[in-house]
């Protein structure tokens, strides 16, 4: 038989400039406590329909807890139930903190907390970069969206892993690579046979973020 469903906790996120943001959390059977690791996953882009419940926020947000990671989800501004508009990545960045901050409060300072992120939200994470964050684990970043000169994964010592489909529409490996040469700390995994909607490849990421979140 298959495990029973982690409950799902539905949050209200405040962040700084004073919008509330819709979100979800799962947690590891036995709780907060019991979690090794936790993750806050942001979505693809607003404007192109994406939302917290794309496949690979909605992909990570099961497997997760099951492996013992805490995972919590959200809406940036603008999207379905969350206040305030769509920003071009810029207010967008203060969502992510207010996630980063409501899930360290909930699981605590001493394990490693990490952003996995998809698309525009991987653009997005890579330009935070608050202390309590361990590292940023994206699938397939344009490296555009946000000027990479503003992504504070450039020139950080945390380390950052890149996913990136191998025929990739916006942003190929090779293109990646170069951008990133002078990344500090940084890594960059091919997804084989897939493009920039990683269609049956779910599973290969989550093991790639459950790896890296617990090598912090």
């Amino acid at each position: 038989m298959s495990p029973e469903p982690l409950p799902i906790q539905r949050l209200a996120l405040t962040t700084t400039d004073g919008l509330s943001l819709r979100a979800e959390m799962a947690l590891p059977q036995g709780g907060a406590e019991a979690a090794t690791a936790a993750a806050v996953l942001c979505h693809p882009h607003p404007l192109h329909g994406g939302n917290m419940f794309a496949p690979v926020p909605d992909g990570l947000f099961r497997a997760l807890p099951a492996a013992g990671l805490a995972a919590l989800r959200f809406n940036f501004r603008g999207v379905d139930g969350s206040d305030g508009s769509h920003d071009y990545g810029q207010g967008e960045r203060l969502d992510v903190d207010a996630a980063i901050a409501r899930l360290s409060d909930e699981v605590g300072v001493e394990i490693p907390l990490i952003t996995a992120s998809w698309s525009f939200g991987a653009d997005v994470s890579l330009a935070t970069g608050p202390d309590r964050l361990g590292g940023w684990l994206c699938v397939a970043p344009p490296l555009r969206i946000i000027d990479p000169s503003e992504m504070v994964a450039a020139a950080d010592e945390r380390p950052c892993r890149l996913l990136v489909p191998e025929h990739d529409q916006f942003m190929a490996p090779d293109a990646a690579t170069q951008t990133t040469a002078e990344w500090t700390n940084t890594e960059l995994a091919v997804i084989e046979q897939a493009d920039h909607f990683v269609a049956g490849k779910l599973g290969w990421i989550a093991d790639q973020t459950i790896d890296f979140a617990r090598s912090l």
